[in-house]
């Protein structure tokens, strides 16, 4: 398995319009952060997890030819705003994408034009699977639903064999911990250090590492407020890391 972290930003990315503070201006390139997305590539198939505005952008950085299926966290726009950049991978047939029932309102009213009995040419051929947090398969890759909440909102992340990535949570619910038994990696959000209204902290999502226990951890879906990268990661235990875009895993 192969995993390539295409942004590891929140949802202004970093640098974010109009700042000057020390993270926006800095030269590490790996502050630099677009809207968070990650690709799991396993048994020759490339899945995405989340397809927000800079997908067009992420997609020729990685090189990516082909892509297999899309897997939606959920509605917001950094996680959903680049749907019509599928146009590409659309060539050979429809791309499935996998998103929750209320995601796929969602989506139909923001993008009418794809889903109406007759369609344009050269439309996005989007093929919408609903599903719920129940284990499901993708192109014959079993994956299974993880159920986190995003303040109010229901949300979904997703394992993938060893692999699990959870973003934009604030806190799971009890019952969900026992699918992230035995993890390799596992990725979660981590948005800044103070308390927020719909995220986790620094110190929730060690909090969270610590209990799962997984072999290693990266953290993503980082805002400017956290602090520079290779400050913080001088402070994270030795088996947690800061995830940055390019980043990628072999296991």
């Amino acid at each position: 398995m192969v995993i390539k972290f295409l942004g590891t930003g929140t949802s202004t990315g970093i640098p974010e319009i109009g700042c000057r503070c020390e993270v926006c201006t800095s030269t590490d390139s790996r502050d630099n952060r677009l809207r968070a997305s990650v690709l799991v590539s396993t048994d020759d198939k490339n899945i995405l997890i989340d397809c927000g505005p800079d997908f067009r952008m992420q997609m020729l950085s990685a090189g990516v030819e082909t892509l297999d299926a899309v897997l939606i966290t959920h509605e917001h726009y950094d996680h959903t705003g680049g749907m019509d950049d599928l146009r590409p991978y659309c060539r050979h047939g429809a791309v499935p994408v996998y998103m929750e029932m209320n995601v796929v309102s969602v989506m139909r009213t923001r993008m009418p034009y794809c889903f109406r009995g007759r369609k344009y040419p050269g439309i996005p051929d989007i093929e919408l699977n609903t599903i719920e947090n129940a284990p499901f398969s993708v192109s014959g890759v079993p994956v299974v639903p993880i159920r986190a909440i995003h303040y109010r909102l229901p949300i979904l992340g997703f394992r993938i064999g060893n692999f699990a990535y959870i973003t934009d949570l604030l806190f799971l619910p009890e019952e969900e911990y026992s699918k992230l038994n035995g993890l390799e990696v596992l990725v979660v959000n981590a948005l800044r250090k103070e308390k927020h209204i719909s995220h986790q902290t620094l110190s929730d999502a060690l909090k969270m590492i610590r209990r799962v226990c997984p072999k290693r951890s990266y953290l993503t879906h980082i805002g400017h407020h956290m602090g520079k990268h290779a400050d913080v990661s001088a402070e994270l235990p030795p088996d947690v890391f800061f995830a940055y875009d390019g980043l990628t895993l072999s296991f």
